[in-house]
């Protein structure tokens, strides 16, 4: 992995996007494992953006916000 090749003064910057993951539903993102293993350490950050960071058209905004929602509701405890 890249990541423990970064020599002093170095950064690096990973793009990427966990809702655009096309994986088989067995597989597991590398994005997704590589933010839970590396999230507590110091110097090393992950921004996430949502609907509101959207600066194109509105109609995006709205598709964004409903793919949110949709995540939302497939996360909720199933109450039935």
């Amino acid at each position: 992995m890249f990541l423990t090749r970064l020599g002093f003064g170095s950064k690096a910057v990973v793009t990427g996007d966990i809702t655009q993951v096309d994986l088989p539903s067995n597989k597991e993102s590398g994005l997704k494992l590589v933010q839970n293993i590396l999230n507590d350490i110091p110097g090393i950050a992950f921004v996430r953006l949502s609907n509101r960071d959207v600066v194109r058209h509105e109609i995006v905004q709205r598709i964004v916000r409903a793919y949110e929602d949709y995540d939302q509701r497939r996360k909720a405890p199933d109450i039935n």
